[in-house]
């Protein structure tokens, strides 16, 4: 897409901003949760010139970052969010995060995860429901096939993006074998098993404009 030399990439705490160490684009780090604030900043500051997404992970995004991220949305901020969902706090112990599954055993729901506990977070589903938001949706990395649609799917919010439509949002589902407790084929499994059918795959909004 040509967006290498134009691109800022914001990362939040956690596993995913790892990302920016392997990748020729400037980057900043931000503190816990406000990747979208950041960004907002930068885009804004620019005059809306350059490309700005972030990395986040759920327990980041959706967490001590759910205030940041849904303002963003709501003000149509014309960024892009990327949030890996593996369910769990990855970076900080496998603690139980609002993506967490019904029944999901982590260090801080050591029997599995109950009802008292509340209910996992559909984002993408969440956020579609935002009038800000232009698209969101949620791939997963299980298979070459589910990985060649999430490509998709990030190339079609990066686009929304380069077009000025809005608010861009992807979930993307993905492995934590260690705070897992699990082989790497294991964890396949389980995002197939267990995680596809809480969180469904595809496009949850598509619009060419905010009215």
């Amino acid at each position: 897409m040509d967006l290498e030399g134009k691109a800022i990439g914001v990362s939040g705490i956690g596993c995913s901003g790892r990302m920016f160490m392997v990748i020729p684009i400037d980057t900043i780090s931000t503190a816990h949760g406000r990747a979208p604030d950041v960004a907002t900043g930068i885009k804004r500051s620019l005059g809306g010139r350059p490309f700005v997404f972030t990395i986040q992970g759920d327990g980041d995004a959706i967490a001590i970052g759910a205030g940041a991220l849904i303002n963003a949305a709501g003000r149509a901020e014309k960024i892009t969010v990327l949030m890996n969902n593996n369910a769990t706090y990855g970076t900080t112990g496998g603690q139980l995060a609002p993506t967490t599954l019904m029944g999901q055993v982590t260090t801080t729901s050591p029997a599995g995860r109950t009802p008292e506990m509340g209910y996992p977070v559909h984002v993408a589903e969440l956020l579609a429901t935002i009038k800000g938001v232009c698209y969101s949706a949620r791939g997963a990395v299980n298979t070459p096939a589910n990985y060649q649609k999430t490509k998709k799917y990030i190339k079609t919010a990066f686009q929304k993006q380069v077009d000025g439509v809005g608010f861009s949002f992807v979930e993307t589902l993905t492995a934590c074998p260690p705070d897992w407790h699990m082989t790497p084929m294991q964890s396949l499994e389980f995002i197939e098993k267990k995680m596809i059918p809480e969180f469904p795959l595809g496009e949850f909004k598509n619009v060419e404009k905010i009215d």
